[in-house]
């Protein structure tokens, strides 16, 4: 059972991808992450000699701080958090446990560290060049379409994040984006909530804050909801 100032595995997975998602932090010293170069989705690196200096960053902020085993290394960076003021908890078992228990990890040499440029279609390729910047959802590039999967496919792919919840959306996805609503009874949705946030928004930044959320959503449905249905009026049986 965990302390009170750690978390299991399993609760943390259920906190990724939600409006209650804590920082995650790695503090592994090198020599363990180059054994096993994997992160938790969404962790950042960070050396635990000089953990303090995130605390202006996340003060008043949730964080979950996990080295090799969950012990000493994490144990002290968490407490040196929260003489700062930051609610800070350790990840039981560190990123041992994470493996172990086979939830999802992101190979650290494909992470991008990236921003959306949003430009004229015709114009993609000459900014990309430009601006050493990678073309996406653009066809024949490699961050495209692959065969019958769509991008999102291939993200899901080429990060090695896939797992049940996720994967079942990325076949809502695809369905909506390939236009085959057969593959998915709930893709004719995505779609009508896609070209709705389309048509209420201009900027392109602001319409991409606004369909994280449709994603967000989605991705908490195949992960917890999938068996829920609502009959109403409710049906009468005798």
């Amino acid at each position: 059972m965990a302390s009170y100032n750690e978390i299991t595995p399993t609760t943390l997975m259920r906190l990724i991808g939600t409006p209650a998602r804590p920082t995650i932090i790695d503090v592994r010293i090198d020599e363990d992450f180059s054994a096993d170069p994997f992160l938790v989705p969404g962790s950042v690196r960070h050396p635990f000699t000089d953990v303090a200096a995130l605390a202006e960053t996340l003060r008043g902020q949730s964080a979950i701080v996990y080295c090799q085993k969950g012990l000493k290394i994490s144990q002290g960076a968490a407490a040196v958090l929260r003489t700062e003021g930051v609610q800070a908890e350790v990840l039981e078992g560190g990123q041992i446990a994470w493996r172990d228990a086979g939830l999802p990890m992101v190979e650290a040499d494909t992470l991008p560290r990236a921003r959306f440029l949003f430009v004229s279609p015709s114009q993609v390729m000459n900014v990309a060049e430009r601006f050493m910047a990678a073309p996406f959802d653009i066809e024949d590039t490699f961050w495209s379409h692959r065969g019958e999967r769509c991008t999102f496919d291939t993200m899901i792919e080429e990060f090695g994040i896939g797992h049940d919840a996720l994967n079942k959306l990325a076949l809502i996805v695809r369905a909506a984006d390939t236009n085959r609503h057969d593959l998915a009874p709930e893709a004719p949705g995505l779609l009508a909530a896609s070209l709705g946030l389309s048509r209420m928004f201009r900027d392109d930044l602001e319409q991409l804050g606004a369909g994280i959320l449709l994603y967000d959503a989605y991705y908490r449905w195949a992960r917890d909801a999938t068996d829920e249905g609502h009959d109403w009026p409710a049906s009468s049986k005798a």
